[in-house]
């Protein structure tokens, strides 16, 4: 559930177009809507005054108002019975171009709104026509004009106002484009590359493959597959794996109709995992956003640093009557289409940024360059720490900072979240919010979240930043004590004014995950017991659901590195571990098999959820860690055919990810990319993620526009479509880890070494044991054609080996796993050259050598 689900019953909602409706007939229920009896019937706020000028009422608005609602024309007392359909209709000019919200809503609060509209007005007198249903019967209901939220002082003047029932509202149908339904990016060259088409017939169709130019390339025939329960549409899959020649442009024809153009390649996914990270940069509280390193278009201001209207985080009182300190909660990552920062939403979406940069050190054929320091668009870049971790770093300070002090009563516990005291309208800029900021109740999922995700850091961070990698660990177990001294201090399931409530009556995930974090940055006995007694270790579905992890399903990440992280499990509870992580992806697999649209997403009774298509990224998260740990191509296959779901093999046709596809999402809820509401704002960077179909529609755009919709179709491309259409940080952390993943994938041609390459490399490993010590000498010979410039070789060690120093080479271990990287006098190994380096250690065991080592990615073989 994502942070706003109020917020559309304070901004309004825009009402797209769609097909005209049947003419209201029926009584006229607006007083005086051509202002012939001067304002009778008609009010205004106080700050803008309004007069009848040339038949029209014309309102003064004042400059610098913030929000929509401070600026309001409106009248009162308007009947309306639940069911019944009205036509809204006026004419309005301004003497500056304004976004006018017009709410027929409650008339108190909590100003349930039966219809929301925003539209564009200028200079030139334009008549707007809204049709809706209300939901409810109302005695008195408000017409409002919402007109505030300008910089700029300006008239508004409006005429001919006209509200009638027995209108019909139009049928909302959604424009979905071809029949034939692909991933409109593409698909790499040696995976496979399926799609459906939409149609009535019921026997096997053919298919054509053409290139850009028109070209037959391949063709087959089409496999009927009935009626998709998730769509409620006949369709028919396809298929051309075979085909493998790399080109762009490519279209599939069926019957008459050609899909979306796409590409076949290997290098279709680098730009997307690095624009999927720059969102967090994007997102960061209390920072400039430098237009050196997103454009001028995304530039902005620094949010929440106090500087007027904005009242800044460097001081956040509690909600009144819960405490008596203020803390400097400044930093961290805006939650969603908010400038609220949540704790549980925030400590998944760290956990998987810095997963993303982890599995680089944990899985064969990952490649952790592109995550590397002077990759990323971070400011820090430069700073000889990965860029990932920099971004990283920047929630982490901020979830630590949200715990209660030393000498409270509740000191070591995590405040559930922080944000605006009541609504913020869109759009509005965070350095413009001038809310008063509040801290809420302290939260055992909040608390273990910061335990969970400070554990991680603190052996990601040990080899760069030794500090803050002990700051980590002392906050990841001062919070865990203080969550298992206070194991049921749930969150408010009613604390959802001004921000998103996250109330979670279950915690039990929560234990497991930080647990086995713990566990595997500590090898503490007390967490491995913890981890081995939870109810849930060895419950595969209550480790994955099959509806995918989530914020308030987190047990899942904590088996994730469990199983791929190197720790101190025995081999039997290790195997264990990987048992539940392959047997999820084995159900995954299948259900991907299983699906007219291969989406790797079986809801019990397809019920789609707010934000589904972030469960779709998780699945494929636990399907792509199978791959890794076992090289079947079965996981492989499920994570490409769930992004060729997210990327426009869907029911809707459409790419829900910015940027990517011919038919992409542009139009999400958020505060500040709000192009559909101000023409002066940009649409979401590229690589923001919509949150996609959800059967419960509880946003007012799409209970207008999405009543009856199949479970996959429950989704609109509009501002105001907040349970449809958000972004959230929590949502493009797994989309920027697949993405990783898949490009690690196209670059080594199945995610690790074709078995069939010859080694490039030769690496010559000898060691001289002793007692409980060793010393190691290392020679990397090329043996490939070209020079390499700069070189990296990994390995992992089968034992307990330690090593303690070493020469002529960077060399950092984070468990088993060891980085070796050049001195600055041996960064070239020419070819036929070679390097060699050393080092030192300690061990319980026989310090046994490496049977597999990595140069720069790539296999050597070891002598």
């Amino acid at each position: 559930m994502a942070a706003v689900a109020a917020a559309g019953l304070l901004a309004g909602a825009l009402t797209v177009p769609a097909l005209a409706a049947e003419s209201a007939d029926g009584p006229e229920l607006i007083t005086n809507g051509d202002f012939s009896n001067g304002t009778t019937g008609w009010w205004w706020t106080e700050n803008s005054p309004g007069e009848v000028v040339d038949g029209r009422l014309c309102a003064e608005v004042p400059a610098g108002t913030e929000n929509p609602w401070d600026a309001i024309v409106g009248q009162n007392g308007i009947p309306l019975a639940v069911g019944e359909g009205y036509e809204l209709s006026f004419t309005a000019s301004a003497t500056e171009p304004i976004t006018v919200r017009t709410n027929v809503q409650m008339a108190t609060e909590p100003w349930t709104t039966e219809h929301a509209s925003a539209d564009q007005v200028g200079a030139e007198a334009k008549t707007f026509t809204h049709v809706f249903t209300a939901g409810a019967d109302h005695e008195a209901a408000q017409l409002a004009f919402q007109i505030g939220g300008s910089e700029q002082a300006y008239t508004f003047c409006v005429d001919d106002v006209s509200l009638t029932g027995g209108a019909e509202p139009p049928v909302y149908e959604p424009d979905t484009g071809s029949p034939v339904r692909v991933n409109q990016v593409g698909y790499l060259t040696e995976g496979p590359k399926n799609g459906t088409f939409v149609t009535d017939e019921t026997s096997a169709l053919t298919w054509t493959l053409r290139d850009a130019d028109g070209t037959e390339k391949a063709s087959g025939t089409t496999t009927p597959a009935g009626v998709d329960p998730t769509s409620r549409q006949n369709v028919h899959t396809f298929g051309f794996g075979d085909f493998t020649e790399a080109g762009e442009g490519y279209t599939v024809t069926i019957d008459g109709h050609t899909s979306e153009p796409f590409d076949i390649g290997d290098d279709l996914y680098a730009q997307l995992r690095s624009d999927a990270l720059a969102y967090f940069y994007h997102n960061r509280s209390g920072i400039e956003i430098d237009a050196d390193l997103v454009g001028e278009e995304y530039a902005r201001p620094a949010g929440h640093v106090g500087a007027a209207p904005n009242q800044g985080d460097t001081e956040v009182p509690c909600q009144e009557g819960l405490c008596d300190y203020t803390l400097d909660v400044s930093g961290g990552w805006y939650d969603a289409g908010d400038h609220g920062k949540y704790v549980v939403n925030g400590g998944i979406s760290a956990a998987q940024v810095m997963s993303n940069y982890e599995r680089t050190l944990t899985a064969e054929g990952a490649d952790g360059t592109p995550l590397g320091d002077g990759e990323l668009r971070v400011p820090e870049r430069g700073n000889g720490v990965p860029d990932v971790l920099d971004e990283a770093r920047w929630q982490m300070d901020f979830l630590m900072r949200m715990m209660v002090p030393v000498g409270e009563e509740l000191a070591g516990m995590a405040h559930h979240k922080i944000h605006d005291r009541a609504w913020t309208g869109l759009p509005l800029l965070p350095h413009q919010d001038p809310q008063p900021r509040e801290l809420h109740a302290p939260s055992t999922a909040a608390t273990l979240n910061v335990a969970a995700t400070a554990a991680q850091c603190a052996r990601l961070f040990e080899p760069y930043d030794a500090d803050f990698a002990d700051r980590c660990l002392d906050a990841a177990e001062t919070a865990w004590a203080a969550a298992k001294a206070h194991p049921d201090m749930l969150a408010d399931p009613n604390d959802g004014t001004g921000g998103g409530a996250y109330s979670d009556n279950d915690v039990s995930d929560e234990f497991y995950w930080a647990a086995a974090e713990l566990f595997v940055t500590t090898g503490d006995e007390t967490y491995r017991q913890e981890v081995m007694n939870s109810p849930l270790h060895g419950d595969t579905d209550a480790v994955f659901p099959r509806g995918g992890m989530s914020w308030g399903a987190t047990a899942g990440l904590g088996a994730l590195s469990l199983a791929t992280v190197p720790n101190e499990m025995t081999d039997a509870q290790l195997k264990g571990v990987r048992a539940m992580v392959t047997e999820a992806a084995d159900g995954y697999a299948a259900d991907s098999r299983g699906a007219a649209y291969g989406v790797p997403y079986a809801p019990q009774d397809n019920h789609y959820v707010w934000g589904s298509n972030s469960q779709v990224l998780n699945n494929m998260v636990v399907l792509a860690t199978a791959h890794d740990l076992t090289g079947e191509a079965a996981y492989r296959d499920a994570v490409l055919r769930g992004m060729d779901y997210l990327l426009g093999r869907n029911p809707l046709n459409q790419s829900y990810v910015t940027g990517y596809g011919e038919r992409d999402s542009r139009n999400q809820h958020h505060r500040f990319w709000a192009n559909q509401l101000d023409p002066d704002l940009p649409n979401p960077a590229p690589g923001s993620v919509a949150g996609g179909p959800n059967v419960e529609i509880q946003d007012p755009i799409a209970q207008d526009k999405l009543q009856g919709c199949a479970p996959a179709m429950c989704y609109i491309d509009h501002i105001e479509s907040w349970a449809t259409n958000e972004i959230t940080i929590n949502w493009n952390a797994p989309l920027a880890w697949v993405a990783s993943y898949l490009d690690d994938l196209g670059r080594g041609g199945d995610g690790g070494e074709d078995p069939g390459e010859t080694p490039s490399c030769e690496v010559t490993y000898s060691s001289n044991r002793w007692n409980s010590g060793f010393s190691t000498n290392v020679t990397v010979k090329n043996t490939g054609t070209d020079t390499l410039s700069g070189w990296e070789l990994t390995w992992s060690f089968a034992d307990d080996q330690r090593i303690t120093q070493a020469w002529n080479a960077q060399v950092v271990q984070t468990g088993r796993d060891v980085v070796a990287k050049p001195a600055q006098w041996n960064s070239t190994i020419p070819a036929n050259g070679s390097v060699s380096f050393g080092f030192n250690g300690t061990s319980g065991g026989q310090a046994a050598d490496p049977d597999a080592v990595s140069l720069n990615g790539k296999a050597c073989t070891v002598e």
